[in-house]
C-alpha cells in the first residue's frame, strides 16, 4: 500500500495550519495563572457547563515544576529528543521541546518535528472507522467476512461471528501481540493476517482482551473493500487535513520526507545517544502504528478528542470511542503509579480507559524501536498532555502522572526520578534496547 503526505501547500492555502509559537516554552504567563491561548484553527467548542475547572494558581504551580522537571530531564540526558504539550480547555497552555531530532548532527527539536506515534496510530484508525460508520457506509457490527473474504480464524463459528469492534476493541480471541515477531522478521502483513486461522484462541471472540497489531489493521483491508478508497486517504481527508495537521503523515518515506523529523535513537556508552535508520515493521500495520506527526498536529488531535472540534469529531462518537470496553486487568498493576492511581482499567476502541485517583482517564501510549509516545487526558477537567520521545525509557509517561497529580492536588510523588540524584554514570537512566513485542 503506497503511503503519501497531507498536501501541504493545499493546507496551507486554506489557511488551516496550526500557527507557530514563537518561544519554546509557553505556559501560565498571566498573572492569575490562566493559560496562555495560542493561535489555532477555527475551533466550534462543545458545551463547557458541566467542565470542572482547575484553579489557575495550581495550574501555574504545575506547568512550572514541569518545566523544571524538564530541565532535570534535560541536565540528565534522559532522553535523545522530546516534544510535549499540556492542553486545558482547547487551548495549549504549555508547550516545549528539548534535545536533539537527531544527536548525531545535533539538529534540535522543535513543535514542528515529525516523530513516529507507533501505538498513538489506533486512535485515528478508530475515529475513521466511527466517522464512516455515522456516513452509514458500515457498521461496527458489520461481520468481517461478510467484507473480507480471506478473513478467517481458527475456529469457524468465531471467523462468523467477529465484528469490526471486535477488532478495534481488541478483543477478537487472539493470544496477545500476535505475529508481531514475523512482523519484525519482515513477513508481509498480508501473509500474517491469512495465517490467523493457524493460531489457537485464547477465548471466545469477545469474551477476553488480546492486544492486536496484525489483526488490528484488518480495519484498512474493511474500509477499502466497503469504500473502495484506502484506508490512509480516508484519514487524510476526515482528520488530517480538516483539523489542520499539517505535517501528518503515513509511512517510512514520509517521515524521512518531513522537513524536521526525529531520527530513532539508543544508548551511546554512558552519557550520549546515537541515531539509527527508523525500521520499517510496524509501518506495515498502517492503522495499527503508521502515523507520523509533531508536536503541533497532536495539540490539534488532542484538542479535538476533548471534545473541542464537534465539527469534525461529534462528542457522540467521542463518547463511544472513550467508553470502557473490555476488562485489561493487568494494566493496573504495570507501573509504580499505575498500581498506585489506578483502581479499574478497560480497552475501549483504540484507547485505555482507567480510573485514575477517581477520575475517568483516557490514555494511551506507542512504542517502536527508538520511539516512545504518550497521550492522556481527563474529560471532567478537560485537561490533557501529550509527549513523544525519540529514544527509549519511560520518562515521558512517568512525567504524565506528576502532572496529573499536581493538577488534581494529590500529594506529590517523584514518579519519573527526577527529584532524586542520578544513578553514577547513568545519563541516559535506560538499560540496552532488547528486541521485544509491540504492547502499547
Amino acid at each position: 500500500m503506497p503511503f503519501r503526505k497531507l498536501p501541504l501547500l493545499i493546507a496551507g492555502a486554506l489557511g488551516i495550519t496550526a500557527s507557530l509559537v514563537a518561544t519554546s516554552v509557553v505556559h501560565a504567563a498571566t498573572a492569575d495563572g490562566e493559560p496562555v491561548p495560542i493561535a489555532h484553527p477555527a475551533q466550534h467548542d462543545a458545551t463547557d457547563l458541566n467542565a470542572a475547572s482547575i484553579p489557575p494558581e495550581r495550574i501555574k504551580a504545575t506547568l512550572d515544576a514541569y518545566s523544571q522537571w524538564l530541565d532535570v530531564v534535560t541536565q540528565r540526558n534522559k532522553v535523545a529528543g522530546m516534544a510535549t504539550a499540556v492542553v486545558i480547555d482547547n487551548k495549549v497552555a504549555f508547550e516545549r521541546e528539548i534535545g536533539y531530532a537527531d544527536a548525531n548532527t545535533q539538529e534540535p527539536v522543535t513543535a514542528d518535528t515529525v516523530f513516529r506515534l507507533a501505538s498513538l496510530s489506533k486512535a485515528f484508525a478508530t475515529a475513521v472507522t466511527g466517522l464512516l460508520i455515522d456516513d452509514g457506509r458500515f457498521s461496527w457490527d458489520t461481520k468481517l467476512t461478510d467484507a473480507l473474504p480471506f478473513f478467517q480464524l481458527r475456529d469457524a463459528e468465531a471467523s462468523n461471528e467477529a465484528t469490526v469492534k471486535d477488532i478495534l476493541g481488541q478483543r477478537l480471541g487472539l493470544p496477545h501481540n500476535t505475529y508481531d515477531a514475523l512482523l519484525e522478521d519482515n513477513v508481509p502483513y498480508e501473509e500474517l493476517v491469512r495465517k490467523l486461522d493457524e493460531v489457537s484462541l485464547t477465548c471466545n471472540v469477545g469474551e477476553c482482551y488480546g492486544y492486536q497489531n496484525v489483526a488490528f489493521s484488518l480495519i484498512g483491508d474493511l474500509i477499502y473493500a466497503e469504500t473502495g478508497d484506502f484506508f490512509y486517504h480516508q484519514v487524510d481527508k476526515r482528520l488530517f487535513f480538516p483539523l489542520g495537521m499539517a505535517s501528518a503523515s503515513y509511512g517510512r518515506d514520509a517521515l524521512e520526507g518531513s522537513k524536521s523529523w526525529a531520527r530513532p535513537h539508543r544508548p551511546k556508552g554512558v552519557h550520549a545517544w546515537e541515531s539509527f535508520d527508523p525500521k520499517e515493521a510496524y509501518y506495515r500495520v498502517a492503522p495499527a502504528a503508521g502515523v507520523n506527526a509533531s508536536l503541533h498536529d497532536m495539540e490539534q488531535w488532542l484538542i479535538a478528542q476533548m471534545g473541542g472540534r464537534p465539527d469534525i469529531l461529534p462528542q457522540p462518537l467521542l463518547d463511544y470511542l472513550h467508553a470502557p470496553g473490555i476488562p485489561t486487568p493487568t494494566e493496573i498493576r504495570a507501573t509504580p503509579w499505575r498500581r498506585a492511581r489506578l483502581t479499574s482499567a478497560s480497552y475501549g476502541l483504540g484507547w485505555r480507559v482507567f480510573t485514575y485517583a477517581g477520575e475517568t482517564m483516557i490514555f494511551h501510549a506507542g512504542e517502536v524501536e527508538g520511539y516512545r509516545t504518550m497521550i492522556a487526558f481527563l474529560p471532567k477537567y478537560r485537561l490533557g498532555m501529550v509527549s513523544m520521545w525519540n529514544s527509549p525509557g519511560s520518562v515521558g509517561t512517568d512525567l504524565m502522572p506528576m502532572v496529573f497529580d499536581s493538577m488534581l492536588g494529590l500529594p506529590h510523588i517523584d514518579w519519573a526520578g527526577v527529584d532524586s540524584d542520578p544513578s553514577p554514570g547513568n545519563a541516559a537512566s535506560v538499560k540496552p534496547y532488547h528486541k521485544h513485542r509491540h504492547h502499547d
